[in-house]
């Protein structure tokens, strides 16, 4: 029998269509409810035909699976892109700044994540849905569901307990559990969920509801758990260097004699005539003596540590970069206008102090640091540029007040005064004002304060009660103005600088541990103090900043030691 081209073409295309029909099936998705996936879609926005059959639901999923899960950067905009290479130590290749492909291809070289280990993980969600929770959000959860917490209530015992009662909890509830739904949440408040958000540098949904925050947690729970555990990873390769070169120094300061007296005092045979470098070989064969040899479990802990509040010790460290976070805030707050105050309280939907009393202004929106804004107000148009308000205006027949020769103030007062009149009138006006609103909101927040002029930078900054920036130049009075527009949009300076600086302290912690194992394994080496801490600061140039601050801390234990 003659085998033709064309009969071995048709055996190709039929292998690769079993080959895609194989690696479809056994997609994470694939066994999914059909309800699961249209929350999939619902949480990613990607629009769906309602009613819709199960196929045209999967096959929407399948197209646009690589994009939001197994390489969710290929949608980041050039200056993200460039901000991640920046966090890896790398800088973009020369003249690929603006190239988006090319800046992609090189995220990807330095992606934390394997792309089928992303799409594996939605395999069984139970495994890391709970990772990112703190221990009284999981106690609650268990509280909720009548399950005891088991004792002693270490983070671990929670989290062990909770994967092994997430599926019956679901089966209970007569809920899904593959890709849960908003019961996972319910003892989450709002402020709970908008926190979750700050912390990790997303910005919570605008308008923002309790379902939508739900949504953005859900969306984002893996990928910034990932990141962040990345980001542990990344520290404790940075406390072992610490721990290295902290022994190596305080090693190499010692004379022959207390080297002798230190390996005889723990029971380390000595070969009679070793010379002094074969004693030096065998304390680093035991330094695990002189710095302690829990620094690796406790590098592995902090991540937990930066995600818990229970009162234990790395609690207590990671607690100090939450409060330093609240007091800025309460600080700035206390310098604003009474009426950037009420502004503040006014677009998070909280009624404002009847009495007008500013201390009862300042306690209400110290109080509600985490509350997310509600919805289109006045806040909406707060940072628009000259340019975006004249376009919103024109868009809704305002042509004379767009082309008029207004200032930045009175274009703000008169987008309000549209957006107003659609709100007080409802019905399609009002659908198609806020239609308008999602879709430019987020360009205005791309261009925001880099084109507006000298004196729209002072007067909005004039809207805080904030003294003139007398000499500032552009630059400076920009820096200013974005840093009171991010408190007043998110409630903090950095929305996501708060969860990493818990998890800096919590390394910082770890780093101390080394510094005070160090100074008390071996007292006799303190009166080599200065060049111990000479060598430590030598070593430690190559590492990170963490373990270079680290290390001049072990010069000062050393002299307190002294």
């Amino acid at each position: 029998m003659k085998f033709s081209f064309t009969s071995a073409l048709v055996l190709a295309l039929a292998a690769d269509v079993t080959l895609a029909s194989t690696w479809f099936s056994k997609a994470a998705y694939n066994k999914w409810h059909e309800t699961e996936l249209e929350r999939w879609l619902s949480d990613h926005n990607i629009p769906y035909p309602s009613p819709a059959d199960r196929k045209d639901l999967e096959n929407l999923i399948k197209d646009n699976w690589q994009s939001k899960i197994a390489t969710p950067y290929a949608e980041w905009q050039p200056s993200q892109l460039q901000s991640y290479l920046k966090s890896k130590g790398q800088e973009a290749q020369k003249g690929s700044e603006k190239s988006k492909d090319s800046l992609i291809a090189q995220v990807k070289k330095h992606w934390f994540e394997t792309e089928e280990a992303a799409s594996d993980a939605y395999g069984n969600v139970r495994d890391w849905i709970f990772d990112s929770w703190t221990d009284s959000q999981l106690k609650a959860f268990l509280d909720r569901h009548g399950i005891p917490a088991p004792q002693p209530r270490k983070r671990d015992t929670l989290l062990a307990t909770a994967r092994e009662n997430y599926q019956i909890v679901a089966n209970k509830l007569g809920e899904t559990a593959s890709y849960p739904g908003n019961w996972l949440y319910e003892t989450w408040s709002e402020s709970d969920l908008k926190e979750f958000l700050d912390e990790r540098g997303i910005p919570a949904p605008q308008p923002s509801t309790r379902d939508k925050l739900i949504a953005s947690v859900r969306r984002n729970a893996r990928l910034s758990k990932v990141s962040i555990e990345e980001a542990a990873a990344s520290a404790s390769a940075s406390a072992n260097a610490a721990k290295e070169s902290l022994a190596d120094s305080l090693i190499d300061a010692w004379g022959d004699s207390k080297i002798k007296e230190w390996l005889d005092e723990n029971g380390v045979k000595v070969p009679q005539g070793s010379k002094r470098n074969e004693l030096l070989a065998l304390v680093r064969k035991h330094r695990a003596r002189l710095t302690g040899d829990n620094i690796s479990a406790s590098a592995a802990s902090a991540y937990g540590a930066a995600t818990s509040k229970a009162g234990n010790q790395y609690a207590q460290a990671t607690d100090d970069a939450q409060l330093k976070a609240e007091e800025a805030f309460d600080a700035v707050v206390g310098s604003w206008s009474d009426s950037r105050l009420k502004a503040y309280l006014d677009a998070r939907g909280i009624p404002v102090p009847q009495s007008g009393k500013r201390d009862e202004l300042v306690a209400h929106v110290r109080l509600n640091k985490h509350k997310a804004a509600s919805g289109w107000n006045a806040w909406t148009f707060d940072t628009w540029t000259v340019a975006n308000l004249k376009k919103y205006l024109s868009s809704f027949g305002q042509d004379k007040a767009a082309k008029a020769s207004s200032s930045r103030d009175d274009l703000v007062k008169q987008a309000q005064q549209v957006y107003a009149s659609a709100s007080k009138t409802g019905g399609s006006n009002y659908a198609s004002v806020t239609s308008y609103l999602s879709a430019a909101t987020d360009a205005a927040k791309d261009s925001t304060f880099e084109t507006w002029s000298d004196s729209e930078l002072k007067s909005y900054l004039d809207s805080y009660g904030l003294p003139a920036y007398q000499g500032s130049n552009i630059n400076e009075l920009k820096a200013a103005a974005r840093r009171q527009a991010t408190y007043f949009r998110y409630g903090t300076s950095s929305p996501g600088g708060t969860l990493l600086a818990k998890l800096q302290n919590s390394f910082q912690w770890v780093l101390d541990q080394v510094k005070f194992g160090a100074a008390s394994g071996r007292k006799e080496g303190a009166y080599q103090g200065e060049r111990a801490a000479d060598a430590v600061k030598e070593g430690a140039t190559t590492a990170t900043n963490r373990a270079q601050e680290a290390a001049q801390k072990v010069s000062d234990k050393i002299k307190e030691e002294l």
